[in-house]
């Protein structure tokens, strides 16, 4: 098979949410290197961990070294700035945190970070125009540090927990830059039918947080039922078939919370969850 009739099977990239691998407990640099030789294209890890890198003597220029001389880039990162809350002063400082973040993911050549609804998700009957403002506010952070906040659908909150609720957010926001991470399980649990991806434009999902979940009802199914792609019953084939008609070519970013594969060895949990990953890709357009 040609290079062109393999990439037209395999339209996607593959990232590795460090999450998968998360209570190994290792550094930043021996995350990075167990992504490249699982063979991931990029990384997206965690704010604290690249915090605690910093805090321990390491150099994040070094780590943006390391990163390009595993040919790995990081399209995004997971951080937890209370952004959207209504309490003025806890906002504020959820800015200060989201600024300091993204300085951070900068530091290591990384282009966006994660957004979700952290403090309201227990709240119902917001208002949009409002959460719209308020992600308008750090869109423009994002502009002064050159890192893009993706507004997260989390399925298990009142706030953001659908695709739609989170689309209309952003494009009343009415940032050029607004843009969406979405997640298979994540969609499932808060109700969004994963068709609904068809009204998007891949132009505005740049990363999206694959994973499988088994047959389990969404109001008890819980992150840590997530599986390797494949493994569960989540539509994946016509998802995949749906997001490359709109236009997406972006990253498949792994993203498992399965204790089962926490006492397994690190790197084989990453080299099974790409391999089956890709296997998931090539069988929806085979």
């Amino acid at each position: 098979m040609s290079a062109n009739a393999a990439h037209a099977k395999e339209p996607f990239h593959y990232s590795l949410n460090t999450s998968t691998i998360r209570e190994a407990k290792l550094p930043l640099d021996k995350l990075i290197e167990i992504a490249a030789r699982a063979g991931y294209h990029a990384i997206e890890p965690w704010i604290d961990e690249i915090s605690a890198y910093k805090a321990h003597g390491g150099s994040l220029s070094d780590i943006k070294k390391t990163l390009e001389d595993h040919n790995l880039t990081v399209e995004s990162a997971i951080g937890f700035a209370e952004w959207i809350v209504d309490d003025d002063t806890r906002r504020k400082h959820g800015l200060e945190i989201m600024k300091r973040d993204m300085d951070l993911v900068a530091q290591i050549g990384g282009k966006r970070v994660a957004a979700p609804p952290l403090g309201c998700t227990d709240h119902e009957d917001r208002d949009l125009i409002k959460i719209a403002e308020r992600y308008r506010a750090i869109c423009d952070i994002g502009d002064e540090t050159g890192v893009v906040p993706q507004l997260e659908v989390w399925g298990f909150s009142k706030t953001l927990n659908r695709l739609g609720t989170a689309t209309a957010v952003a494009i009343e926001s009415h940032h050029p830059k607004a843009c969406i991470l979405a997640d298979v399980y994540h969609l499932y649990k808060g109700g969004t039918d994963h068709a609904a991806i068809r009204f998007l434009h891949g132009d505005v999902l740049h990363v999206l947080h694959v994973n499988d979940y088994p047959n389990l009802p969404r109001e008890t199914i819980t992150d840590a039922d997530r599986v390797y792609p494949g493994d569960g019953v989540a539509p994946l084939s016509a998802f995949y078939r749906d997001l490359k008609a709109v236009g997406f070519n972006g990253y498949l970013s792994l993203e498992l919370f399965n204790h089962e594969y926490y006492k397994q060895d690190p790197l084989h949990v990453a080299k099974t969850g790409l391999q089956k990953t890709r296997e998931t890709v090539r069988k929806a357009f085979s």
